[in-house]
């Protein structure tokens, strides 16, 4: 019996890749229409904050914008204690159950998800949207596959489905959100992943836009592109950019580890009292950050310091650094305190902010007039954004959709490869691979609020044969896989390959089949070991080896 429902199992999977798609646009929707609330809402607590808890201060009412902060800091930490994975971006969460490591509650952390990253962004924290939308959007596409009660493996296809339609609907980014899926995700390409993907986000930026319309998040006017004979320039931002954000890494990863010594209410309290000091001094740099870089891409930015606005002045250049500095700090700070909210928005800032540095500091010394610092704000984003994340494609797309250009594509294209070489070669590992380790190798209690959720869905499908899984995975040209036999892959006891794609032909493999670069293996294990799977498949056929011949010569 148990037979004749893995032979069912393998023939679902065989003639699955032809219904994800519509099962994809449909996830999108609901992310859709999930993340589109979820940033109305977050529009609206702004609203709030800019226009009710601000002026509050020149009122000589201090008082009651602390009791109201303090207040809104209370309910974030009974979210983060009552759903411990909400804590966060949320895309490490995704990574880790996409590799088996980790089970997410739907329901409940979808709630807690949502209230604490709408109430800590619109307290003012320095977080972004973008993390939170990624991990709402995976827990509806779980969500969903366990209501209609999907395979394991079409399982995480929906998941990553919902969660490049989070990134989508979250910055109007399309295919960033199915690119995102692919190099962050997956680290893989899989034509599979990618169109039921697409079908997910194209679904769910249509729901975006029918609600905030069909202009880019960051709707900047770059008229001029950047001479070739000035593009020595973009060698020196990436080397910058590569550098700088070898520092963000390291700042994050030390705030996360400072905070560890301080209980939970006593760190997020720290995150909100600081937001309380920069609301008083640089209200600029509360929340993600969306609004300045339409200022300093225009020209149009000057630095406010708050009940100091009239006392101390300071020209462009001098205030783009303190705010770069302030910025990066409260980023820092609000990030590692652990409370729901994303870096994607405030590492752009910064981004941005070091590229307006870069265009004012040029246009003084060429007198260009300001001709070129919406083209060095870009450039500055894609550059921070790949040397952090170690997403130099998904960096590079994402700017570009979010801000309607394509006469930079070769310029952004530039600075990304170089920054994110150049954060590579400095040995700084990309922010949410860090994080990832980071959460697994932390106390086994952040995922016990899950166990009962996910021993009562498996009660529930007691019935069913699930304790297998299928796993893909390409084949890189050079990995140790390639050119040798199944037989000599050494794969983990409870797991055998199962089927061989080349050239878009299915070969039904036997140990003796031999691997080449670019096949497509398909291999099928018990779920206890998918974890360990994925790893040794990640070692034999995305690692590319180099051999040294020196022998020879």
């Amino acid at each position: 019996m148990g037979k004749n429902k893995t032979v069912f199992q393998l023939e679902r999977f065989k003639h699955m890749k032809h219904k994800m798609t519509l099962q994809g646009v449909f996830v999108g929707l609901l992310t859709g229409i999930v993340v589109g609330l979820f940033r109305l809402v977050i529009e609206k607590v702004e609203f709030l904050r800019t226009n009710y808890m601000l002026p509050l201060i020149g009122d000589g009412k201090l008082w009651l914008l602390i009791i109201i902060v303090m207040i809104i800091a209370f309910f974030v930490y009974i979210m983060a204690k009552w759903q411990p994975l909400a804590s966060g971006s949320g895309i490490p969460q995704v990574k880790a159950e996409l590799r088996g490591q980790l089970k997410q509650p739907v329901y409940k952390l979808l709630v807690a998800k949502f209230t604490g990253a709408v109430l800590a962004i619109g307290a003012g924290l320095s977080i972004g949207r973008e993390g939170p939308s990624i991990q709402l959007g995976a827990l509806v596409g779980k969500g969903y596959a366990r209501a209609t009660r999907k395979l394991p493996v079409e399982e995480k296809m929906l998941l990553t489905c919902g969660a490049g339609a989070g990134l989508a609907g979250a910055f109007c980014a399309p295919f960033s959100g199915a690119v995102f899926a692919l190099e962050e995700l997956h680290k893989n390409f899989s034509v599979d992943v990618l169109v039921s993907t697409m079908a997910a986000c194209i679904s769910a930026n249509f729901v975006s836009a029918y609600i905030f319309g069909l202009d880019p998040v960051f709707n900047l006017s770059i008229p001029n592109r950047l001479p070739l004979k000035e593009y020595w320039i973009l060698l020196i931002m990436g080397v910058l950019l590569g550098l700088l954000g070898n520092i963000y890494n390291n700042l994050m990863m030390k705030a996360l580890r400072t905070y560890d010594k301080l209980p939970k209410p006593l760190a997020i309290g720290v995150a909100f009292v600081l937001a309380i000091v920069v609301m008083l001094f640089m209200p600029q740099a509360l929340g993600g950050g969306h609004s300045v870089v339409g200022q300093i891409a225009h020209a149009q930015f000057k630095l406010g310091f708050g009940i100091l606005n009239n006392k101390i002045g300071a020209g462009i250049l001098v205030s783009l650094i303190i705010f770069f500095i302030v910025k990066l700090i409260f980023s820092a700070i609000s990030f590692g305190s652990g409370v729901a909210g994303g870096i994607f928005l405030p590492l752009l800032v910064l981004g941005a902010i070091v590229g307006g540095i870069f265009g004012e500091a040029y246009n003084q010394i060429n007198g260009s007039n300001e001709l070129y610092i919406a083209n060095f704000v870009i450039f500055g984003m894609v550059g921070m954004f790949s040397a952090i994340v170690g997403a130099p494609a998904t960096g590079i797309i994402l700017i570009t959709e979010m801000t309607g250009d394509l006469q930079n594509f070769f310029p952004l294209v530039i600075v990304g490869l170089i920054s994110y070489i150049v954060a590579d070669v400095t040995g700084t590992s990309p922010i949410y691979d860090l994080l990832l380790d980071r959460l697994m190798s932390k106390d086994k209690s952040v995922s016990n609020n899950s166990i009962e959720d996910e021993i009562a869905y498996q009660n529930r499908l007691k019935k069913r044969a699930s304790k297998k899984v299928i796993i893909e995975s390409d084949v890189y040209i050079g990995s140790p896989a390639d050119g040798n036999k199944i037989m000599e892959l050494s794969l983990p006891p409870g797991s055998l390959v199962i089927s061989l794609v080349r050239h878009g032909k299915e070969i039904i493999p036997s140990g003796e089949t031999i691997i080449r670069g670019g096949d497509y293996l398909v291999v099928l294990c018990a779920e206890d070991y998918q974890n360990v799977v994925f790893e040794k498949l990640d070692e034999l056929c995305k690692t590319v080896k180099y051999e040294d011949n020196t022998a020879a010569i």
